[in-house]
């Protein structure tokens, strides 16, 4: 038997090839899938199945791409949005390949068609594992928001049983493989290690240690932003996402006095780190460090933005072009590499923004409005500087649309790259005297300065975020 974990960096995301008799699965691929290719051939595996365990929200899959290049079997659950598969399960059916028997299991809650995929090795009963996809992490469940935002608490109620029923009696000597780690967007809490077992998982996990009632309500107070981009994937998705429409190579190199003119049709994003662009960036530029643009990068641009880009290193090309192209931003027109001297030689437009130390900014913090841009559960569970207002960042542009900043402007986050980004946001609006605190909170927090914990009902997330995407609305209606 082989296997192996492939992670995605940016977006904590884990596909699995498996193999049995030099027959390969491949589960939760994304649309890059030269990396699966190069790691199956040199290993001897000839990759005949795709399995699916849900649609994913936060990347693009590699299932058609898959099935289009190699012929790769799609296998999913049988629910209306696996329609493009090859193979449909019903909950509880078993499929065999090679030495594997995978048993399909119907673990709706994080999405309606979410599937979960018990593999039992030859001649044994005990289940060996199994790929959860984002119903079950390690250390958590995942998110159940996504559907509905009034529906939390019932997609809760509905998730717990589902994972009560049918993943807790596979066994404790189960090994758990979901298709998301700690640091994804689709889940809270998720343990920041790889391994574990379901038994391991019964003595921590809130989905096993938590009753019905107190599951229900811990993810009725989970507060995760929703990335607008969200909606892009899910759409992308229910045809089984789609292969890359180009490679980083077509990405043109600019002189700076053309790239300053073919800019215009478009966005530029810089991704130098935030004490660079405070220092001078292009105007009108976003500042997006660059393993901020899986994330971030959703936030800013849409599928048919141009997006133009300011590298630090050459070699940055490859990578800043897998981030957005994983999350559906194709159009990448173009690049200026070799930080930001040669558009400072050209002598063209430069624009500067303020930045803080934690120890200047203790000395007067009455000169300035604080904006928090991390979000709320950070902001409360984590301590803040007094006085400070939130609005996580993906909202700040309705944020100034209901309360116009009037002072200057210090932005805080963790350690000071969300809030970069919130002070390119504030200087496109037409925003001038805004810094940004270097280190952040982590900075401000190992300097023993003051701070406070509390719930602020006042913070913007508790009018604004998480709304009903249209897409689902349509969908399940």
């Amino acid at each position: 038997m082989f296997f192996q974990r492939i992670k995605t960096p940016g977006l904590a995301h884990n596909a699995y090839l498996i193999a049995s008799n030099s027959i390969g699965i491949i589960i939760d691929p994304r649309r890059d899938i030269d990396e699966y290719l190069k790691l199956a051939s040199e290993n001897g595996i000839a990759i005949k199945y795709v399995l699916e365990t849900h649609r994913q929200e936060d990347f693009i899959l590699g299932s058609t791409a898959l099935k289009e290049t190699i012929g790769a079997q799609i296998i999913g659950g049988d629910h209306k949005f696996f329609k493009y598969c090859d193979i449909k399960l019903k909950e509880g059916q078993t499929l065999k390949i090679e030495d594997f028997t995978i048993r399909a299991l119907h673990t709706p809650g994080h999405t309606p068609e979410s599937m979960s995929y018990a593999f039992y090795l030859k001649d044994q009963d005990a289940c060996w594992a199994v790929f959860t996809g984002d119903a079950l992490f390690i250390g958590e469940a995942g998110r159940t928001d996504l559907p509905d935002k009034d529906k939390t608490g019932e997609n809760a109620g509905i998730l717990y049983d589902v994972l009560q029923t049918k993943i807790l009696p596979l066994g404790p000597q189960t090994l758990l493989y979901p298709a998301h780690g700690s640091g994804s967007v689709c889940g809270g809490n998720i343990a920041e290690y790889d391994e574990s077992t379901i038994g391991f998982e019964t003595q921590y996990n809130p989905a096993f240690t938590l009753s019905r009632d107190e599951f229900i309500e811990s993810k009725l107070k989970e507060r995760i932003p929703r990335p607008p981009y969200f909606t892009l994937m899910e759409e992308l998705n229910l045809n089984g996402g789609s292969a890359l429409i180009k490679n980083y190579h077509s990405i043109r190199i600019m002189k700076p006095k053309e790239f300053a003119e073919e800019s215009k049709k478009g966005l530029v994003i810089d991704t130098r780190l935030p004490e660079a662009y405070a220092g001078g960036h292009i105007p009108g530029s976003y500042s997006i460090w660059l393993e901020g643009l899986p994330v971030f990068g959703g936030y800013i641009a849409e599928r048919d933005t141009k997006i133009y880009l300011v590298l630090e290193r050459p070699e940055d090309i490859e990578k800043a072009f897998l981030y957005l192209s994983r999350i559906g931003m194709d159009k990448i027109e173009g690049a200026i590499t070799g930080n930001f001297e040669k558009w400072r030689n050209e002598g063209l437009p430069i624009e500067f923004s303020g930045a803080e130390t934690p120890a200047k900014l203790s000395e007067r913090l009455d000169l300035y409005q604080i904006l928090d841009v991390r979000e709320v559960s950070e902001f409360e569970e984590e301590g803040h500087i007094p006085g400070a207002q939130n609005c996580h960042v993906g909202s700040l542009g309705k944020f100034l649309d209901q309360y116009p900043i009037t002072r200057p402007t210090l932005v805080t986050c963790s350690v000071g790259h969300r809030a970069s980004l919130a002070v390119s946001i504030l200087l496109k609006k037409g925003y001038k005297n805004v810094s940004n605190l270097l280190g952040g909170m982590t900075a401000w927090k190992k300097s023993g300065l003051q701070m406070e914990e509390k719930e602020d009902k006042n913070s913007f997330y508790y009018q604004n975020e998480n709304t009903k995407p249209e897409f689902f609305e349509n969908q399940l209606h």
